[in-house]
């Protein structure tokens, strides 16, 4: 049978999740349309040995990618160059779907021929369960439309994306290995290639919020300071290589910039959430922003419209750092006082 949609799983010593994630793709009525990937990136616990089950049981559906330990992007990677589906969808090792909507989902895809499709799907607190529904409110639902159209304020995360698996393969989409915070290059590097897009009403994604340990944490954004650094000036270069193209389109350099402005705004309050006495660190930023300015003026311009800190900072030359950040914590209501 045909493979209409396939399933990558990342996954890095999951053991305490996969069970639930992989249960949830066991939709009966659709389990020979879908193909799940899971990329073992060279865990240390039992995720490989888990997922040998569900192949073991489900040989069409599931099959075990084991490989050396590459990071996120690396296993997303893999799962392009492995995919049969017709279109590609990522659901990390420690998130889920609900089950209904996956069906769903593959049903409306038998008959789909946009490049870019998205859904509804539940933030889900870890801690309370409470969950938190994403939408698409304003954009018409079922009805192909340009991917233009989608380029204003539209912020379409990869927990909602799926995407003509052709696209990602004939264009050699290829995320940053080793990296963190890939995510945004999965979502821009196949936009110079998107003609048309498509929104179903439905939820399928259920993504797991509130883990100490995640690397959306501010904890994890310190730690992983130059992951999230390397991969702004990656798209930004990558975005000035598509201008030089004779059939680039502006509107969709204006929504790659745009996104990569708001991630760049990100990383201001990434440096500013480090002790105001560390020279080391305002020394990185002013660097940081230099690159950007040199890169990308219209995203520097743009950063700075979203931080009014940022505009300040740049005014003076960052020299005075401390009390310019100071004084805009406590207009932000971070009464805390840094030294």
């Amino acid at each position: 049978m045909e493979k209409i949609l396939t399933i990558t799983v990342p996954s890095y010593n999951v053991e305490k999740f996969l069970e639930k994630t992989l249960d949830s793709f066991l939709a009966e009525e659709v389990l020979g349309e879908l193909e799940v990937l899971i990329v073992d990136d060279g865990s240390k616990d039992r995720t490989a040995q888990i997922g040998k089950k569900y192949e073991e049981k489900y040989p069409g559906t599931f099959r075990v990618i084991s490989k050396e330990n590459g990071g996120h992007g690396s296993t997303i990677n893999r799962g392009i160059r492995e995919a049969r589906g017709k279109y590609f969808k990522v659901v990390d090792g420690d998130d889920w779907v609900d089950t209904d909507g996956l069906a769903e989902l593959i049903r409306r895809l038998r008959t789909c021929e946009a490049d870019y499709v998205f859904t509804n799907y539940y933030e889900v607190n870890d801690g309370t369960g409470e969950l938190h529904a994403v939408t698409f409110p304003g954009i018409r639902t079922e009805e192909v439309i340009p991917f233009a159209s989608l380029t204003g304020e539209t912020r379409i995360s990869m927990h909602a994306l799926v995407l003509k698996t052709s696209i990602l393969k004939e264009n050699r989409i290829r995320l940053d290995e080793h990296c963190f915070y890939v995510d945004v290059e999965y979502i821009l590097y196949p936009v110079p290639y998107l003609k048309t897009a498509v929104y179903f009403d439905i939820f399928v994604y259920m993504y797991r919020l509130a883990q100490a340990t995640q690397s959306v944490s501010m904890a994890g954004y310190q730690k992983h300071i130059q992951n999230h650094i390397d991969v702004i000036l990656h798209v930004l270069d990558y975005i000035n290589e598509y201008k030089k193209q004779p059939d680039c389109d502006e509107i969709k350099v204006g929504y790659m910039s745009h996104r990569i402005a708001e991630m760049t705004r990100d990383q201001v309050d990434i440096f500013t959430s480090f002790p105001l006495s560390d020279k080391s660190i305002r020394r990185r930023f002013q660097k940081f922003d230099a690159a950007v300015k040199e890169k990308s003026p219209s995203v520097y311009e743009k950063s700075g419209e979203y931080s009014g800190m940022l505009r300040l900072l740049r005014k003076t030359g960052f020299r005075f750092y401390v009390p310019i950040v100071k004084l805009s914590k406590m207009r932000n209501g971070e009464t805390k006082t840094e030294n």
